[in-house]
């Protein structure tokens, strides 16, 4: 939605380009440089409304004064930009806000039902689809546990539920904006017990060709830690925490790192991928820390002592369940220890947040037993940054996913300040 070009002030992005070709290391690898990328005034002008509906987001109900406040924007500059929200639906009208002196201000809110998008996780014991608001609320959901889907099956769960999904939300499909696909790294390759060869077929799939029927939407594809860590950081509790470590516990064990309101993905794209460090010393085998600290790994260690995974996520478990419960989360917290004292470290993040599709109460208990052990050892760190759950722990990767498409149109990134960039794409795989 790009606005008028008077409220604009132009504005320098950075992005990694390698094919730049700024130059070769010894071995001949090519070094990327930074790529500076002078803006437009138009996307200058979608920058600022982005940044003010994201404000009033935020904010729950602001008035104009207090957004231009807010956002260092001019009177008029809020005026134009708030005129064309309202024109757009993005925002309504809430009242006046009443014990000031002379005319009361109006307040301005979302409107949550403004638009809808499509969230779906794909991983190696479940797919999930949900379909949220512009709020991040959740309207309905599928999940079914699958074993190791292949993407046909998971082509045919979205055609046979999508329509059901929408019909159950009251939502018309014209109020779609476009779909997320949450799916980690590696998914077809990484061995795990049990997988199936027909399994590889995942390494040479076309993810967003998935998702064509029945409705054409752009399609966003996205490692489902980082979904996950996006979504904590637009409706989560990234809105008071600008800086934070998110690990996501599935199938296997993933992170995501969000440095001043931006996801921050390493010169690979593969930051955060604290399940693949070794355990070590006295409490580990030498093995990746996700062969433990994982849903797959609590699996195994549930079957071991004769319980099925089902019975941990209970909300109420058994004295038996609840006992294997607790030596795995007292094992999963020492393996935890040491990724994160180096997170803490190396990274200095304000929160570290757990999510996955654990109960809630067994995520606060292995955060409790966390930051236990790293009050315990401290030992002169310069700082530790608390462990809590995430707000958006449940389906936090389809969730997450679900934003992808908010994000992409209609909220603040970096990528709106640049003059070019893949807009035109039905699919956008973030790498």
């Amino acid at each position: 939605m790009p606005g008028a070009a008077d409220e604009a002030e132009a504005s320098l992005a950075f992005a990694s380009d390698a094919s730049d070709g700024s130059g070769v290391l010894n071995d001949g690898t090519p070094i990327a440089r930074p790529r500076l990328s002078g803006t437009n005034l138009v996307r200058a002008a979608d920058h600022n409304q982005r940044v003010t509906l994201h404000a009033i987001r935020v904010g729950g109900s602001l008035t104009r004064v207090e957004l231009a406040r807010i956002t260092g924007l001019t009177g008029p500059a809020i005026a134009n930009i708030t005129r064309r929200l309202l024109q757009d639906g993005m925002i309504e009208e809430a009242g006046q806000r009443r014990g000031g002196r002379g005319q009361p201000p109006t307040k301005l809110v979302v409107r949550h039902d403004a638009c809808n998008s499509i969230g779906v996780n794909v991983d190696r014991d479940h797919v999930s689809i949900v379909l949220v608001d512009f709020s991040g609320r959740t309207l309905a959901s599928v999940s079914e546990d699958v074993e190791y889907a292949l993407p046909d099956q998971v082509r045919t769960l979205y055609r046979r539920s999508i329509k059901k999904l929408l019909r159950k939300a009251n939502v018309e499909p014209a109020k779609l904006i476009g779909i997320g696909v949450a799916i980690p790294d590696d998914l077809g390759s990484v061995d795990l017990p049990g997988r199936p060869d027909a399994y590889s077929e995942w390494n040479s799939v076309d993810v967003a060709g998935l998702f064509g029927d029945p409705f054409a939407l752009p399609v966003f594809v996205e490692n489902d830690a980082a979904a996950a860590a996006i979504g904590e950081m637009q409706f989560g509790l990234g809105q008071q925490n600008h800086s934070f470590f998110y690990i996501l516990m599935s199938s296997g064990l993933g992170g995501g790192f969000v440095v001043d309101g931006n996801y921050v993905r390493g010169a690979n794209g593969r930051s955060g991928e604290l399940g693949f460090m070794h355990a070590s010393g006295d409490m580990g085998s030498g093995e990746p820390i996700q062969r433990w600290v994982s849903l797959s790994g609590l699996a195994a260690h549930l079957a071991a002592d004769g319980h099925p995974l089902s019975a941990a996520l209970a909300d109420d478990p058994e004295p038996a369940v609840a006992d294997s419960l607790e030596r795995w989360t007292t094992h999963a917290a020492t393996l935890l220890a040491t990724p994160i004292e180096a997170i803490n470290c190396l990274i200095d993040p304000g929160l570290i947040l757990l999510g996955g599709r654990l109960p809630a109460a067994l995520l606060d208990r292995l955060a409790d037993r966390i930051n236990a052990r790293m009050a315990a050892s401290r030992d002169g760190s310069p700082a530790v940054a608390p462990v809590v759950r995430a707000q958006l722990a449940k389906d936090a990767p389809a969730v997450g996913a679900a934003i992808l498409p908010f994000g992409h149109f209609l909220l603040p990134t970096p990528g709106a300040l640049w003059k070019a960039g893949p807009v035109d794409a039905q699919a956008f795989q973030s790498t």
